[in-house]
């Protein structure tokens, strides 16, 4: 299939997201380069809200590959930021990059060097095993495939859940596990009406966890409109996406 679908998504975030680009529109040292409706974007964009830095958000179509963002991130993919004309990208080691940077801002992850660890190590596991399921889940069109993926799923946050040390996973304050899941959550719904995942699946902690993230400000601010990331995943749940997430899934590697 041609990647000529994949180029032609909506150009731009929408809802509440939009408001918050139109904010932050201005010239600025520091350039998020985003692509409004990929999750890994948004966990690189709540970090800069939940911070409350300033910066300057550029939208960049993926897709195309165009010169001048290959030269801010060879592989083309977003988020990458570019501070005081330095470039880096990969969401993680963009919100890390935050935290030693701005340490003048609100910290996201605890003074204590063990509970740090802990956060650094349960991203780990979202990473490796929650997210890979979601698009497992998400992609996969034969029925057998679908509940493989979909038990690895609740598998993975029923472990993620067991971890959790109050209102947040680190306890009273937001951290970067929240901020890791929290795009994700907010496309949950997806699968709760392609693919068959119910909250209860889960269990009421999970329900209680959700409903907190979603409306987290931080996370109503860079949530675009639903019907319009809807869009983007029909293709997904074709499993004819051309994104590099999409096409490791396919080809059962690692995601990018």
């Amino acid at each position: 299939m041609s990647s000529n679908t994949d180029e032609s998504i909506y150009p731009h975030a929408s809802g509440e997201a939009a408001k918050t680009v139109q904010i932050h529109s201005n010239k600025n040292e520091l350039v998020f380069y985003s692509g409004w409706f990929c999750p890994f974007v948004q966990r690189t964009w709540l970090a800069l809200e939940e911070k409350q830095l300033a910066y300057e958000y550029r939208e960049v179509n993926p897709y195309k590959k165009e010169k001048e963002f290959l030269d801010i991130n060879p592989l083309g993919l977003v988020p990458a930021l570019v501070y005081r004309g330095k470039a880096l990208y990969e969401s993680l080691i963009l919100n890390e990059f935050l935290e030693d940077e701005f340490t003048y801002s609100k910290s996201l992850l605890p003074k204590d060097s063990f509970e740090r660890a802990r956060i650094r190590l349960w991203i780990d596991h979202l990473v490796k095993r929650f997210t890979p399921a979601f698009y497992r889940l998400m992609q996969a069109q034969e029925e057998d495939k679908q509940k493989e993926a979909l038990n690895e799923l609740v598998d993975a946050l029923k472990k993620y859940l067991d971890q959790i040390k109050g209102p947040w996973f680190s306890g009273e304050e937001f951290s970067l596990a929240d901020v890791t899941i929290a795009p994700f959550i907010v496309r949950m719904y997806i699968l709760e009406e392609y693919r068959g995942f119910t909250d209860e699946l889960v269990g009421q902690r999970w329900i209680e966890y959700k409903q907190r993230v979603k409306e987290r400000p931080s996370v109503i601010r860079t949530t675009s409109d639903s019907e319009r990331l809807t869009e983007i995943y029909q293709r997904y749940l074709r499993n004819e996406t051309q994104s590099e997430v999409g096409k490791a899934i396919r080809a059962g590697k690692s995601l990018p």
